[in-house]
């Protein structure tokens, strides 16, 4: 029986992408699709909003109700709707995946609470090369040590709204990991002004925004004489799609606990 997997927020740009990507996958089916409260695209069939064949399933606005039709619901909306998915995803005993960026650290700290009554997989990026990425980045900032500075540059399209992106600063937890740190001990961003020097050990971030860059994110480990750079570059948002639909048909009868695409991979502890 295929996997039936609700979608948040089937009017944004990731909402109608997931869409299109259960509608591609075996094992997958479609439970039905929210828009935010008052949006005007309240009632249109979801099929159409992701630019697919009528599917004769209206876009709702209720949560809970999306939660209830669902084996398990996909979630790139708003910070400010992740309260109430969470709220409707331990209320059904519903597992959901997260990628909406931007949480602040509360936002965080009730998903971890949420995850202990459901699984939740939660990541700043659900591409797989970005993930083998992290990997690198932590391994490598083991391996160097403080000698090289590290510095992490993002670019994204210009209607991106938090900065830096979760991917850079996923990735500069992974950096911060391999040297024993916490990140927010040893974060600088945007610098601007008479700074002084950079600190040791710092590890800083660059955020660039212009046209419809779907997204760069580079890691740059600068030694006295030399350098290296670890980089990936994502051509089409579909591979996001692809990897939170991959998640929600692993996550279906998991535990209670907050994972992560690195679980998903079979990758966790390598």
């Amino acid at each position: 029986m295929a996997t039936r997997i609700g979608v948040a927020g089937v009017g944004g740009r990731m909402g109608r992408l997931v869409v299109e990507a259960v509608a591609r996958t075996k094992g997958a089916a479609l439970a039905g699709g929210t828009v935010r409260p008052g949006s005007p695209l309240y009632g249109q069939d979801v099929g159409r909003l992701a630019g697919l064949a009528p599917l004769g399933m209206p876009a709702i606005d209720d949560a809970v109700t999306l939660f209830g039709h669902a084996d398990v619901v996909i979630d790139f909306t708003h910070p400010d709707s992740v309260a109430v998915h969470l709220a409707a995803a331990t209320a059904s005993g519903k597992p959901l995946v997260l990628g909406t960026s931007g949480l602040s650290p509360e936002q965080e700290g009730a998903v971890a609470a949420a995850a202990r009554s459901v699984p939740i997989v939660f990541a700043a990026n659900f591409a797989p090369a970005v993930n083998v990425m992290l990997g690198l980045v932590r391994e490598a900032a083991a391996a160097l040590g403080p000698d090289y500075d590290i510095e992490i540059v993002e670019m994204h399209h210009r209607q991106k709204i938090d900065a830096p992106s979760g991917t850079a600063i996923a990735l500069g937890r992974a950096a911060a990991e391999g040297r024993g740190v916490r990140l927010e001990e040893v974060m600088e961003s945007g610098r601007h002004g008479h700074t002084g020097r950079r600190a040791v050990g710092a590890i800083g971030f660059a955020s660039l925004r212009g046209g419809q860059v779907v997204g760069e994110h580079s890691v740059i480990f600068a030694g006295a004489v030399e350098h290296i750079t670890i980089a990936h570059r994502s051509f089409d948002r579909r591979i996001y799609a692809d990897g939170a639909v991959r998640a929600a048909l692993w996550v279906v009868g998991r535990k209670p606990g907050l994972y992560g695409m690195l679980d998903v991979l079979g990758m966790r502890g390598r």
